[in-house]
């Protein structure tokens, strides 16, 4: 059964080109139209239309609804369903008719002749969430070869994005104005041009010029959804000496890391990079630490083999973040290698939400959980020792045991809730 409309209201997406038959003849026959001041100087207004600017949406929203039009129009820009305003009227209640234009990301893309049936799109226009909505729309772009951020002035302009991006070696556009006389799509080289004056609206394109093109068809835009298969069997890595976070481990680990899009998840003492590989596959945007070079190129070559991004940065936590410059603040971090001091220089420089170490050794057990007691985490833990089938001569089965490890993980409840 298909919803009844709310009389009366039409919203009418705008792209810059010549209105349609149907959104012409809605526009025409509008007693109130309601759109930003750039939205409703750009159309001929029907003469004695009620005219409501959008400088606050949610005070013009409740004017419109409260009004009693025979006929309003909502301006907007694009495909007004794809974040857009029709969910702000859907939420207040309303049922209105939808005449969509060519959404801003479909046009930036095809302004660079790139496809984006593999792209992720993010929204960074949050309100008041002390950054979060920058650090999970980068953490996704970065995360992903392809990616639109939707900026929005402040906090989520593009300068907050551009010099991250073109660290980590993406091709970076900004689009400006999509369809308006001062339309313009720039590519963006180095950091002089990524602290421009955009003008707004804009968005962000980001591609990593090794996979513009998607080595298969996607059947799904942007992230892919969960990987088919996780704690993956140590064969799965090129490592050292077997010297590779189990997989019964790994898969306690990830469950507490909790790797998703818009995560940022540091794997520290990354050794192979097997946990920084599986949160990557989950769609984290995932920083390997790892002070052994030829251990830093086997993650590399690990993250290759698995079709995913990890950023692999070589030096000895916590002294190689004294100079660190690009490093996307954690959401997560696993420690699955150094000492004492790289757990408590770590967490002096930052406070993740979710912090998991492995632990070889009993004896620091209680010193690992009294230093996330001190910075405030609410800890747990457990003792893994998994047991594998394995053959026996005679064609019998046994149980070969492997080494137990000890988890301990803790929460930080100020930002679990910001995650």
């Amino acid at each position: 059964m298909v919803e009844q409309e709310t009389p009366g209201i039409t919203v009418i997406g705008l792209d810059g080109e010549r209105l349609g038959e149907h959104a012409a003849a809605a526009l025409a026959g509008a007693t109130c139209v309601v759109g930003s001041r750039r939205h409703l100087d750009s159309v001929a207004l029907p003469e004695g239309a009620r005219r409501i600017p959008i400088t606050n949406l949610a005070s013009a929203l409740d004017e419109l609804l409260a009004g009693s039009d025979v006929s309003a129009v909502v301006l907007a820009s694009g495909d007004p369903g794809f974040f857009g305003i029709v969910r702000a009227l859907r939420e207040r209640g309303a049922r209105p008719r939808v005449i969509p234009a060519v959404s801003s990301v479909a046009t930036a893309f095809a302004r660079i002749g790139v496809s984006w049936d593999d792209a992720v799109v993010v929204s960074a226009h949050g309100r008041a969430d002390h950054g979060r909505s920058a650090r999970r729309a980068l953490a996704a772009a970065l995360a992903h070869p392809k990616a639109a951020i939707l900026t929005a002035p402040g906090a989520t302009a593009p300068s907050a994005f551009l010099p991250a991006l073109l660290r980590a070696g993406r091709e970076v556009y900004v689009a400006q104005r999509l369809g308006t006389g001062d339309e313009a799509v720039t590519r963006v080289d180095d950091a002089e041009e990524a602290a421009a004056d955009w003008a707004f609206p804009n968005l962000v394109l980001a591609i990593d010029p090794r996979r513009t093109v998607a080595p298969a068809m996607t059947w799904m835009p942007g992230h892919q959804g969960a990987p088919e298969g996780w704690a993956l069997p140590e064969s799965a890595f090129e490592h050292r000496r077997s010297m590779v976070t189990k997989s019964e481990v790994r898969a306690v680990a990830l469950a507490h890391l909790a790797p998703r899009p818009g995560t940022v998840v540091w794997d520290v003492g990354a050794g192979s990079g097997s946990v920084a590989v599986e949160c990557a596959r989950f769609g984290a945007h995932a920083v390997a630490f790892e002070r052994d070079p030829e251990d830093c190129e086997r993650a590399r070559a690990n993250a290759r083999e698995h079709g995913v991004t990890v950023d692999v940065r070589e030096g000895r936590v916590p002294e190689v973040l004294d100079g660190e410059v690009g490093a996307v603040a954690p959401d997560a971090v696993f420690f699955g290698g150094g000492d004492d001091a790289v757990l408590e220089g770590t967490l002096r420089r930052h406070r993740p939400a979710r912090v998991v170490t492995a632990l070889a050794s009993v004896d620091r057990v209680r010193r690992t959980r009294d230093t996330l007691v001190a910075h405030g985490y609410t800890v747990e833990g457990t003792q893994l020792q998994a047991s594998r089938l394995a053959d026996l001569p005679n064609g019998s089965l046994r149980l070969a045991a492997t080494n137990p490890v000890t988890l301990v993980w803790g929460v930080h409840d100020e930002r679990d809730a910001d995650a």
